[in-house]
């Protein structure tokens, strides 16, 4: 799989760019602000429907737009297909494939699938748990389109019993009764999806544990794949009847909810447990007690576990590798470029062409006031 062509009309500081590409590394080179991740970014909006960097899209639109078009022809088995996204603020974002309309947006989730390496992935390890728990569903989505669907209808029923629950806190009398009969519904919605979300966030999280010892062992000096580890830690009892554990939990902890107003179980409240040790008696968790280039080693290993995963699931999807050669000591950038060199396309932003390895010597365009050029 590969970006053969992008075109970008007022996203972020372009008023309108198309850049030719081809298969291999392409590296986009220019000093900070000049725009070179912008082009990266919106090739990994196509994939996921939101950016590595922002978590609303408001700032994706060029300043004094009012919407943003993000246009990639795709290449996959000898096929190409042209993706587009509308970006409009404040009102729903559009989608094509060839032209013709989709019916909803997220129908394009998948469709281009990239592996995103940045300064923003300590956040993995050292960032709080909504960190973990958006990397989980990007490479479930990634991995398997429809989840897209389950996350945006677990989202919403989270939303609605969240107010209700708000209500619920001043509710006296018969208003109260029918408020409670209410939130009884809403809980067979959320234990339908979040059941749903969380078994398959597990399954995830068992295929993608042997990836990461391998990864871990490559990245960082004398570590063994049994150094690094994960584990998925749920708000839900485990056991041979999940949705039964998801049920009755709920039922202990209403009044706690009702009293902050909050729901307080189900998978938007999980984390991953990341882990680094010689065995179980000596392992510790990573945040907090793991150097700073064990934590890089940690979050490199991430990615790379999440790209060899796409990869036996029959894919190869594109790298791309933002900025992030500026973060690492030389051992490892070496190591992360061997490691990569050999997928279908890999795309690579620095500010000086000496940041990027020779193991990843390729195409370069050089990025300035909006400007790219081929070298």
């Amino acid at each position: 799989m590969h970006v053969a062509h992008l075109t970008l009309h007022d996203f972020r500081s372009y008023a309108d760019v198309d850049v030719a590409l081809e298969p291999g590394v392409t590296a986009f080179v220019g000093s900070n602000g000049q725009g070179k991740t912008n082009l990266v970014e919106a090739i990994d909006y196509l994939s996921r429907l939101s950016s590595h960097r922002v978590a609303t899209d408001a700032p994706l639109i060029r300043a004094g737009a009012e919407q943003a078009i993000v246009r990639a022809a795709v290449v996959r088995d000898g096929r190409t297909a042209v993706l587009e996204v509308e970006l409009n603020p404040g009102r729903a974002n559009r989608a094509r494939v060839n032209r013709s309309p989709l019916p909803r947006v997220r129908e394009l989730a998948g469709l281009v699938r990239t592996v995103v390496f940045s300064p923003e992935d300590l956040a993995l390890v050292k960032g709080d748990p909504s960190q973990r728990r958006r990397f989980l569903d990007d490479l479930l989505v990634l991995r398997t389109p429809r989840y897209a669907g389950v996350i945006a209808d677990h989202e919403r029923v989270l939303r609605q019993r969240n107010t209700l629950l708000k209500t619920l806190y001043a509710a006296r009398g018969s208003s109260r009764e029918a408020a409670l009969a209410t939130l009884s519904v809403w809980d067979d919605h959320l234990v339908t999806t979040g059941t749903e979300l969380l078994l398959a966030r597990q399954r995830l999280v068992t295929d993608l544990a042997p990836y990461l010892g391998k990864a871990y062992e490559a990245v960082a000096r004398g570590a063994s794949r049994d150094d690094a580890r994960i584990e998925y830690s749920a708000t839900v009892p485990a056991g041979d009847d999940p949705a039964g554990a998801f049920r009755e939990e709920l039922a202990r902890r209403q009044s706690e909810e009702i009293q902050r107003g909050v729901t307080l179980v189900g998978p938007h409240r999980d984390d991953l447990l990341l882990t680094l040790g010689p065995g179980d008696e000596h392992r510790l968790p990573v945040k907090g007690y793991a150097s700073h280039g064990e934590s890089w080693s940690f979050a490199l290993a991430l990615r790379l576990a999440s790209y060899d995963l796409l990869r036996a699931d029959g894919d190869d999807p594109i790298l791309i590798l933002d900025d992030v050669f500026a973060e690492l000591d030389a051992d490892r950038r070496e190591q992360l470029a061997a490691l990569v060199a050999g997928a279908e396309q890999v795309l690579v932003t620095a500010a000086v062409a000496a940041d990027v390895p020779d193991a990843l010597r390729g195409a370069t365009f050089h990025v300035a006031a909006g400007e790219v050029t081929r070298a």
